[in-house]
């Protein structure tokens, strides 16, 4: 009996073997084949080649792929201006708000690059506005993007949102020099007083970047020191 139990167990032992032995001749192929997939798929949404984008999202490839940069593949869209894939992404069920290990999402990288396109189309699929933290506007200020946003201020974009330490879109654009968004902001009522941590306001860094003509307008719209 005993020899008889020895050999069944070595026979198990040996199946065992086999089968592990098959499974993972099987998974490697797999493994690399959705590396490959993967690779292509990245690859063809940063080169925007729509139509291959398209052909792999129906193979089953995820639209909220991130690449090794930890970005989503929408974010990478967004910020190179790519419209049809874009597109494409969206109707496949990319997450229109997924941010990026920095916390950016599409719609802060188009408005800080004045995509203003893109921006209206992130919005058309509900692209937050006034989430808590940086704001579209705040990018766009930022980058002295005017026709986004004049466009975001339309779709009752918040001017006085605070992002990270209080700052505000006048502030950025007060920081940038953007002369021109500085008139637009404060024409749809930025206030020119806000304050931000450490007494930080647009008074103040119009006077530290010496732009002289910014720091008068906003005198004249009441900022004080």
């Amino acid at each position: 009996m005993l020899l008889i139990d020895g050999s069944r167990r070595r026979g198990c032992r040996m199946l065992l073997t086999a089968l592990l032995a098959t499974l993972i001749s099987c998974a490697a192929p797999a493994t690399l084949h959705a590396q490959a997939l993967f690779d292509r798929f990245n690859m063809a949404v940063a080169a925007d080649r729509t139509d291959e984008v398209a052909a792999l999202l129906a193979r089953g490839m995820d639209p909220n792929t991130v690449d090794l940069n930890g970005d989503p593949a929408l974010l990478v869209a967004a910020r190179l201006g790519y419209e049809r894939t874009l597109e494409v992404l969206l109707r496949a069920g990319a997450k229109v708000n997924a941010r990026n290990r920095f916390g950016d999402s599409a719609i802060l990288v188009a408005a800080i690059g004045g995509q203003l396109a893109i921006v209206k189309k992130l919005v058309a699929h509900g692209a937050a506005i006034n989430a808590d933290g940086w704001t579209p506007l705040i990018y766009a200020a930022t980058g002295g993007r005017d026709e986004v946003v004049r466009y975001l201020l339309e779709a009752r974009a918040k001017v006085d949102a605070e992002g990270p330490n209080g700052i505000t879109a006048l502030m950025m654009a007060v920081r940038g020099g953007h002369a021109n968004t500085v008139s637009l902001l404060l024409a749809k009522g930025a206030s020119a007083n806000h304050r931000g941590e450490n007494g930080a306001s647009a008074l103040r860094w119009a006077q530290r970047g010496g732009f002289d003509s910014i720091e008068k307008e906003l005198r004249e719209r009441g900022a004080r020191e």
